[in-house]
């Protein structure tokens, strides 16, 4: 059995500083096949860093308070997930949320299976300079930054 109190866990923020208050609580409690993340958005803040899909793991998102907005598919239809509601993405399903209001958003990230994502199966869609349009690109994480390579072309970035 674990416990902690969701202040004594300690604060990592995303390596792309879209948010200033990540904390992984699956790492303290040692969970090996569930991932859980707690978060506060301020206006303008997102979860990730953009559109992207994990290939290997469903996410659930619980918004505690404010308002979340999702974009959902390559399409980016909106959603807005609203106090006390929750959204769920099946594996490689192309997702992103943000807090586009003025009230802070609190919430959870939830995940599984696996308590850490495989970056092997982590995709992002993003603008692609050398195809000169929106791709999917497959997502690495080395030296604590992200590289992105293009899965049309194979151009590198990051």
């Amino acid at each position: 059995m674990e416990k902690v109190a969701i202040e004594d866990v300690e604060n990592e923020p995303n390596p792309l500083q879209v948010h200033e208050v990540r904390k992984p609580v699956s790492r303290v409690l040692g969970t090996e096949h569930f991932a859980m993340n707690y978060f506060e958005l301020g206006p303008g803040e997102s979860f990730s860093g953009g559109l992207h899909r994990h290939n290997d793991q469903e996410e659930v998102f619980y918004v505690e308070t404010g308002t979340a907005t999702f974009e959902v598919g390559t399409d980016r239809d909106r959603v807005t997930v609203e106090a006390g509601e929750l959204i769920r993405f099946p594996p490689g399903e192309f997702q992103t949320g943000r807090n586009e209001g003025e009230e802070r958003v609190r919430g959870w990230a939830l995940g599984g299976p696996g308590a850490m994502h495989d970056w092997d199966e982590l995709q992002s869609r993003t603008h692609c300079p050398e195809c000169e349009t929106e791709r999917t690109h497959d997502v690495g994480f080395a030296g604590g930054r992200f590289e992105l390579t293009c899965t049309e072309c194979g151009h590198e970035q990051g």
